[in-house]
């Protein structure tokens, strides 16, 4: 897992300005509310007077009140009202780390590192999103019982899915193709790659009797960061899937998906719900494969593993970890469990690059290249 990259937290929906939302991210507890501009704000969830959950205390004029002692907190983090001072005049020290947000295709995510704007690492942007002959699907957020880098090369290998997703007409690679090495390109911040697969389709049960399928379909996958992915789907130019799946690491076992599914055919309203039902049958294949792996986290070594050509993607993917890791960018997970119910840490927010003094500690780090 690692700090310094763009993270969903909660669907807009679900975040007010009268109940804090509560979720847990990178081993940690957040908290999201809306302050009184409308702004969705992100904070760590821990009062640092004496440990309070804030995600279990409301809103109040935009800012969230500790449930503990009634300290209230503004969207920046800062301490602003101790009920026991007479002067009510918070110390400086009195702040919890609150970290840049953004807003987009329904979802709340938080930039959870402490770079400055210019340094970091892009969100990833939907260009089909809200243009004419696109419609997506209500976003989907769904549990997965596996660790996120697991479920992420999934997404990364083409070669599961006749044996995975038999059931929903999935097309086979091409024979030949599948013995070659994957075509993988790198992109900014990532990698993608296409593949053919030959069309044997079992019935058009999962996309409706009108759709057009051809002989031949493009299908591939890509990654933005380490929790970002992209699949494509293409049956021809005007019968396209772009699926979208933002992963939050709950911890080193739990993943919390993000989906959001966009369509150029079938764009009627009615066909909302028969789409979201096939690509959750689809989800609960891979899921029922994902619970069972084992080890639940990828292993350190390649030589703990037999990897092949069409893995290629996935061994791409792996290079990047480690040229994150190289940034000293991973979270030292072990000491973050072997600490817990001992120290509550916090991913460092950038304010904690121009100001001291903070109660939390940063969570710790694997060393740079480790």
């Amino acid at each position: 897992m690692y700090i310094n990259f763009w993270y969903p937290i909660c669907a807009s929906e679900d975040c007010n300005d009268e109940k804090p939302f509560r979720t847990r991210v990178l081993g940690l507890r957040f908290v999201a509310f809306r302050d009184a501009e409308g702004q969705a704000r992100v904070m760590r969830d821990v009062c640092i007077h004496r440990g309070g959950s804030l995600g279990k205390g409301w809103v109040r004029d935009g800012q969230v009140v500790c449930p503990y002692h009634g300290w209230r907190f503004g969207g920046d983090g800062k301490c602003t009202h101790i009920p026991t001072l007479p002067d009510d005049s918070p110390p400086a020290r009195a702040k919890v780390d609150s970290y840049p947000t953004e807003e987009r295709y329904g979802i709340v995510f938080a930039f959870l590192g402490d770079l400055p704007e210019e340094e970091r690492p892009p969100l990833l942007e939907i260009p089909e999103w809200d243009q004419p002959g696109w419609r997506a699907n209500k976003l989907t957020v769904f549990e997965v019982g596996a660790f996120y880098e697991r479920s992420m090369e999934n997404g990364l290998d083409p070669s599961h899915n006749e044996f995975v997703h038999p059931a929903q007409g999935s097309p086979n690679i091409n024979a030949n193709l599948r013995r070659r090495p994957l075509d993988v390109q790198d992109i900014p911040w990532g990698s993608k790659f296409l593949v053919t697969f030959e069309n044997e389709v079992k019935g058009t049960e999962a996309l409706g009797e009108e759709a057009t399928l051809v002989p031949e379909v493009e299908a591939g996958s890509g990654h933005v960061g380490p929790n970002t992915m992209i699949t494509w789907i293409n049956f021809s130019e005007t019968n396209r899937f772009s699926q979208y799946f933002f992963e939050a690491p709950i911890d080193e076992n739990r993943t919390r998906v993000f989906f959001v599914n966009m369509r150029a055919f079938m764009l009627e309203p009615e066909n909302d719900e028969r789409i979201a039902k096939v690509n959750m049958i689809v989800a609960q294949e891979d899921i029922q494969i994902l619970e069972e792996l084992d080890p639940v986290r990828t292993p350190k070594s390649t030589a703990k593993e037999v990897l092949v050509p069409s893995d290629g993607a996935v061994m791409r993917y792996r290079k990047w970890l480690r040229e994150w890791d190289e940034k000293g960018w991973r979270i030292d997970s072990r000491r973050l469990r072997a600490d817990a119910g001992d120290i509550a840490y916090s991913i460092p927010c950038p304010d904690r690059r121009s100001s001291g003094n903070w109660v939390l500690d940063p969570v710790p780090l694997q060393p740079a290249g480790d």
